[in-house]
């Protein structure tokens, strides 16, 4: 194979996401044929949409619309501290990637259109309340809209506990 060929892609997203992960304090899944499946769904979903959507979720093709299932999407710390990974299971605990304990199912997070007004492949109605609360990492500013601040900022590294509810 040459450098570039396109059964090279899945293996160098793999090794990037895994880079990340790793510089940001989570954990991929161990079984790497898995995870080169799901990197090949996310290349997919790139060459599709123009952006990474979760290949386990259907994207709209709407950018704005999808914004919250691009990967990593916005239920991933939420799903990995209730349910041990995240909806497609790209990311897993620390405890399920050391095999101490096993991942359990995970129901789909995402609010559907009615709760949230979003139309199908638009953006959110005027008239629709956020569904999440904001928080703000009080180190470097960054913000975030889910249930529950990040276990780890993506920006600065800083914890869980540096975070406030923002709005």
């Amino acid at each position: 194979m040459k450098a570039g060929d396109r059964r090279d892609e899945p293996d160098e997203l793999y090794r990037k996401l895994r880079s990340e992960a790793s510089e940001s304090g989570y954990f991929l899944n161990p079984d790497e044929a898995f995870v080169l499946d799901l990197a090949s769904g996310l290349l997919t979903n790139r060459k599709r949409y123009g952006y990474q959507a979760c290949p386990c979720r259907l994207a709209s093709g709407d950018a704005a619309s999808d914004r919250d299932i691009v990967c990593p999407c916005d239920y991933r710390d939420a799903d990995l501290d209730e349910y041990g990974a995240c909806y497609c299971a790209l990311y897993v605990s620390e405890e399920v990637s050391a095999g101490r304990k096993e991942a359990r199912p995970v129901p789909e997070r995402r609010p559907d259109a009615r709760e949230t007004g979003r139309q199908k492949g638009g953006p959110p109605g005027p008239a629709a309340p956020l569904p999440y609360p904001v928080w703000r990492c009080r180190v470097c500013g960054y913000l975030c809209a889910r249930g529950e601040p990040p276990g780890i900022c993506p920006i600065c590294k800083a914890g869980k506990e540096r975070f406030e509810r923002f709005m």
